[in-house]
């Protein structure tokens, strides 16, 4: 019996948001696309590279806004495939960034107050709170952009970080204080933090997040693995493949995906004679008269 891989066809739909994400399985990358509740797209890579994303972006017609985690990527796909397209940076991911650069607990004033900042992205709703929040920012850095822009120059009696090169001759001095404001920075900059709340996507329900395909679909994912931990990284590719068909928004009923090359019936074998021994048999199981083991007749021992 062939193998069936299913595949949601391509309706030319165009979505007034997608959200796009991506699973690592074993040594594959599962890229997902799903619109509203329903998956319609997938793709495996290697990796989450430009050609990639561009192979499953082009697909489908372009949205009016795309959300997505910012991987690796995606950002030269979309400007590829889908240059008109309104980009929406999951607000979470970018939490759980500035968190990573300045920890949970920063021992200064100035990232104490970033990660307030960081922390109340998911809390706005308005644009008013948009507006005021981009004011706290530069407001931030009117207060401690000297620390963002502090060097640190090599000598003979300092001693280097060990993540600067060695040939390296200056470094800044608060690396990571920069990093999780220069993040900040640059979506704001970009338009892409608050996409979700432009007037122009009023109504629409635009999402700020990418946690209906990261809670939902990739968790369920997950747990599917989990529970099926035996299986091979063949048969875990494909017990997704039929995941993600059967929640996208028309999966067809299992017994309508039977093609008749699918399932062949096979006619059962002739039945054949059984081979007759060549030669004398050595061990066999019947009487022999050497063995004094025939049938006899008559009365034993009568004279």
């Amino acid at each position: 019996m062939l193998e069936h891989r299913p595949e949601i066809p391509a309706t030319g739909e165009i979505h007034n948001q997608i959200q796009i994400d991506g699973i690592y399985v074993g040594s594959w990358c599962c890229l997902i696309a799903i619109a509203g509740e329903h998956v319609i797209g997938w793709r495996w890579c290697d990796t989450e590279k430009k050609a990639a994303w561009a192979a499953l972006l082009q697909r489908f017609p372009a949205p009016r806004v795309v959300i997505t985690d910012g991987g690796s990527g995606i950002a030269a796909a979309l400007s590829d495939c889908w240059s008109d397209t309104a980009v929406q940076r999951c607000l979470v991911h970018v939490q759980r960034n500035v968190r990573t650069y300045l920890t949970s607990r920063p021992r200064t004033e100035a990232g104490k107050a970033l990660l307030r900042l960081g922390r109340a992205l998911t809390r706005i709703s308005t644009p008013a709170q948009a507006a005021a929040w981009l004011g706290h920012l530069n407001d931030w850095y009117q207060s401690h952009g000297q620390l963002v822009r502090a060097r640190t120059y090599r000598s003979n009696t300092a001693m280097a970080p060990a993540w600067v090169r060695a040939n390296q001759t200056w470094w800044f001095t608060h690396d990571r204080l920069r990093k999780a404001y220069r993040l900040l920075e640059r979506l704001s900059q970009a338009g892409t933090l608050f996409t979700y709340l432009r007037t122009e996507f009023t109504g629409l329900g635009i999402a700020s997040t990418t946690n209906r395909i990261e809670g939902g679909t990739n968790a369920q994912l997950r747990l599917l693995l989990q529970a099926h931990r035996g299986m091979s990284e063949d048969h875990q590719k494909r017990a997704i493949e039929w995941y993600l068909y059967l929640h996208s928004e028309s999966p067809a009923q299992p017994a309508r995906l039977i093609r008749p090359e699918h399932h062949t019936p096979k006619r059962p074998p002739a039945p054949t004679a059984p081979e007759q021994p060549h030669g004398p048999e050595e061990y066999g199981i019947s009487a022999t008269a050497e063995e004094g083991l025939w049938a006899r007749k008559g009365w034993a021992g009568r004279t």
